[in-house]
Formats: C-alpha cells, structure tokens, sequence
C-alpha cells in the first residue's frame, strides 16, 4: 500500500476588501425597522457588497457566515446560509450562522479569516445582524440554574448595564463626569464624521414600510443626539443602580441594524482585482470576570498585541465599541491612552451612532478601513470590543497604504507568475 504525503500548505494573507452597513434605527415600535424583517436587513448589505463589486463571479464566493445573538424567528434557521440564497448567490455557496454575542459579526470574520489563511476558502461574505425591537438580548433565553446555585457568576453578571455599574466600582477614578463627556465627545465627533462625508459611503439604503405610513427609505442612522452636553445628560436617570452612573446618556442604545463584509486571500485579491483596505495581522478573544464584563478588550489586545510582536505604542488606530463610555475609558486608562485621544473612534462610536450587538464588529472594521485610506502614515490599528457574559475580542490590522506594508501586493503575484513562466 502506497502512503500518501499530501503538500503542506503555507497560510496566506487575509484582506478585508470592503465593509457595508444598514443605516442603524432605534429598537422601538415606532422605529425604523420595526416592520422590517431582520433577514432581509442583512440580505440588503450582502446584496450591495455584491453590486460594488461586479469583478467578484457569485460563484467565487466560498463561504458566508453571518451572526446573531438572538437566534430565533427571523434572526434564526442558520442565516448564513438563508442569507446568501436570498441575496442571489448561487446554491453552491454554503453558509453557517455564527453567536458570540456583541461579538458575533466580529467572529464570523476571525472565523472564516482563519479558513482563508490555511486555503479552505478564498473569497468570504461575514457579517451579523441584530434586530433588538423584535428580538431583545436575552428573550426567551434559558440560563442553566447552576450559574447560579453554584455560584459560577454574580446574579448581577447576567445584565450587562450592572457590569458597567461595576466598572465604576472597580475604578472609581473612572467618574460619571468622565463617562458624560467621553459620551459628548462620541457624539460630537459623529457629527463631524457625518458633515465630513467620513460616514454614509459604507451605507446601504433600506427600503422600509409602515402600516401607518406607507413606504419610506431609510438613508442615515436614526439614533444620534447630536448637539447632546455634558450638562444635558447629567440628571438622567441611573436604571441600573439607584443613584449609578451609568445611564442612557453615556451608554449605547438599543439598536435594530445589519452589518457584511468581504474578505479575500490576498493572492485572490490580486487575482480578481479586488482592492484592498487592510490586512489581518493578529486576532484574540479572552475570558474575564462575567460580573465586569467591560474589560474584556484588555487581556483580548494584550494577546492580539503578543501574537503579533508588536505593543500598544505600534497602534495608530483604535476602533473601540461603545458599549458603554466606562467600558472605553477603562481600557484607555489601562494603556494610558487619554480620553479625548484623537486616534481613538475618530468618527464617533456606538453611543451615538447605535449597537445592534452580533453585527457591530463589522462596523468597527469598516470605519477603521476608511480610517486608514486617509492615514497612510498610521500602519497598525485595532479594533476591539467587549462580550456579553466577561469575554473581549481584538482584531490588528495593517494599513495597505503605509510605505512599508508587509503583506501581499498585485506586484508579487506578477513577480510570482513571471518566474513561474
């Protein structure tokens, strides 16, 4: 019997070409989507990912993985794959459904990245969806008893508002009067954004209908509060905790909104002609204490930070979700990093534009993409996110646009292809 050696297979580079977004509504009765499907939601952003780019045949396309944290109803039946036959890709294209929580969409990128580097796919669609005025966190979820009869978390560890309350225990530098003008500044700076034109390329128009209304078009994200000031959101009410600090000033609200992204080796990219706004340098998640579930994104980048050599001080870029402003603030004090750094959310973050949970790590990517088209002296950023239930995930980036970017150029695949010749 002969025995067979088959080829070792080296990892290659994963490109993340181009990121979309729904705009983002309020989770509400009377909110953007509250007659819309969330399906249909993500099936809009795959659908214009694949209309910007005609280069990329539908059949090209390996795999789609698309997160949710609430799966049921019209968020469940493994979206990723009812989501890419009801965005036109062939039947041939597979799909899965992918949940870990806020991080979701964060996951399904990771995920599928890690199939690209060791050659099982070439081409991805990742993304997440969460529509929270259908499907709130945690609906009709139920937690195993032992959580709690054996103590393995603090009752209080299963509402993620509490954990921020315990954030400000655990740092009480960290003052409600930080996290209101941390919270002022988000909105300000995606007012900005917005006026700028650094915000709306990456949107997807979403054809809407109401019962009362009729059909509409929703272009721009519903939830901003611009012209918001410290003194406006100082004597709001603390739902968390009598007399807290956290409250709905300086937390993210409740969101319905979808997210996708396309991914690609970076020989395929060259290959297909697909452009490139960044590669994947390093990736981590990590557990922490459930009960201050905020601080997540720091051991999950001190362990992105380690796999790839670098340190905090090599990062230019810091997209970080805004769960909650003590949860940023937290992480920026860890690295010393100030509160208003100009390097950190440039265009404002979840508390003012909006978190719809699974689909927000795409969001992240998207923006530090546009991010480092027009920072061609940064090379490295991050984005990173804290999870429901004491988790962070970090994702490093490199900057294409940098003069001294390492990873795969169209110049080496004609270089390839002439020595090959």
């Amino acid at each position: 019997m002969t025995t067979r050696n088959p080829a070792r297979r080296a990892l290659r580079d994963v490109v993340f070409v181009e990121g979309v977004r729904t705009p983002f509504g309020k989770a509400r009765p009377d909110g953007l989507y509250a007659e819309t499907r969330a399906d249909d939601l993500v099936v809009k952003a795959v659908r214009e990912l694949l209309r910007r780019h005609p280069e990329l045949p539908g059949e090209r396309v390996d795999e789609v993985a698309i997160a949710a944290t609430t799966q049921q109803g019209d968020q469940g039946l493994t979206l990723g794959r009812t989501v890419g036959m009801l965005a036109g890709l062939p039947q041939t294209v597979p799909g899965f459904a992918i949940d870990r929580m806020c991080a979701g969409a964060m996951t399904a990128v990771t995920t599928t990245a890690a199939g690209i580097a060791t050659g099982s796919a070439d081409v991805v669609i990742a993304g997440g969806v969460e529509h929270m005025g259908r499907h709130p966190m945690g609906f009709d979820a139920d937690p195993n008893p032992r959580f709690l009869s054996e103590r393995l978390v603090d009752p209080e560890a299963l509402n993620m508002g509490v954990t921020a309350e315990n954030l400000h225990d655990k740092f009480p530098h960290l003052t409600k009067e930080r996290a209101d003008a941390y919270a002022v500044n988000s909105q300000a700076k995606y007012a900005k954004a917005v006026a700028n034109g650094d915000v709306g390329p990456e949107l997807v128009p979403v054809a809407v209908r109401s019962a009362e209304q009729g059909w509409g078009l929703a272009t721009a994200d519903e939830l901003p509060r611009p012209g918001t000031t410290v003194e406006g959101i100082a004597n709001l009410k603390t739902p968390f905790r009598p007399g807290g600090r956290v409250t709905a000033g300086n937390a993210s609200p409740l969101t319905d909104g979808a997210t996708a992204a396309l991914l690609a080796s970076g020989d395929t990219a060259a290959e297909l002609g697909l452009p490139v706004a960044m590669r994947l340098v390093s990736s981590a998640f990590a557990g922490v204490d459930p009960s201050i579930m905020g601080y997540g994104p720091v051991p999950a980048t001190d362990k992105a930070l380690a796999q790839a050599g670098l340190t905090i001080d090599d990062i230019g870029l810091f997209e970080i979700n805004e769960a909650f402003a003590v949860q940023v603030l937290s992480f920026l004090d860890h690295y010393g990093i100030a509160d208003d750094d100009e390097r950190v959310n440039p265009y404002g973050g979840a508390i003012a534009m909006g978190h719809p949970l699974a689909s927000s790590g795409v969001r992240l990517m998207t923006q530090l993409a546009h991010q480092f088209a027009k920072h061609p002296e940064v090379r490295y950023g991050i984005t990173t996110m804290c999870v429901g239930l004491g988790q962070g995930g970090t994702v490093i980036w490199e900057n294409p646009h940098h003069a001294d970017y390492s990873g795969h150029t169209a110049e080496q695949t004609s270089t390839a292809t002439d020595e090959e010749n």
